[in-house]
């Protein structure tokens, strides 16, 4: 089966590579190595490092952030990632695009993701309250710091991708393959 492709344009910059074969930020990071390697260093550590949440929760963080910046590309391709690391796969994912106040998942997560939501809109969103209910929900101060910066970090990297007109494969065939590769290499692997 073709993949199917979202625009179907080409980036806005000649990048040297088969933007088919290397859609959204693969392009990106193969056009510049040397900025390519300090932002896989930094996905790596928020969304893999060795602390809670869990991965596939991070993952999710991610997913969300980019959904609300509709970056379709990031969004897809941070779903697969959280889908092949959560127990409930791309169900519980598709449940917190749609509704993030009924989805399944604890309510310490929810608190970050409400976090990672407010810094997406302006981190000047996050609220004393906000971050008094997350730990009364038990989350440490360092995964409030994650979920901001993780938050950050995929406003920078989904305007990275769409600034630039990156093309973003359709279906989710594309992005599990790469989800497959991050879980078992990492990021930059």
């Amino acid at each position: 089966m073709p993949i199917l492709w979202k625009g179907d344009v080409m980036a806005h910059i000649e990048l040297g590579v088969d933007e088919y074969l290397f859609p959204g930020i693969a392009g990106l990071m193969m056009f510049r190595p040397e900025t390519a390697k300090p932002l896989n260093e930094l996905a790596e550590a928020l969304l893999r490092g060795p602390h809670s949440p869990a991965p596939g929760e991070r993952e999710l963080i991610a997913a969300y952030v980019s959904g609300l910046n509709e970056c379709t590309f990031c969004c897809a391709s941070h779903s697969a990632s959280a889908a092949a690391q959560l127990d409930e796969g791309m169900s519980l994912v598709d449940q917190v695009h749609a509704d993030l106040d009924s989805a399944p998942i604890s309510a310490k997560l929810r608190a970050l993701l409400r976090i990672a939501g407010a810094v997406r809109d302006d981190g000047r969103k996050v609220t004393t309250e906000m971050v008094a209910a997350a730990r009364a929900e038990g989350a440490t101060d360092l995964e409030i710091h994650d979920a901001v910066l993780i938050a950050a970090a995929f406003c920078m990297y989904n305007r990275y991708v769409d600034g630039l007109g990156m093309l973003a494969p359709e279906g989710p065939e594309p992005y599990a393959e790469r989800a497959k590769h991050i879980v078992e290499h990492g990021y930059g692997g």
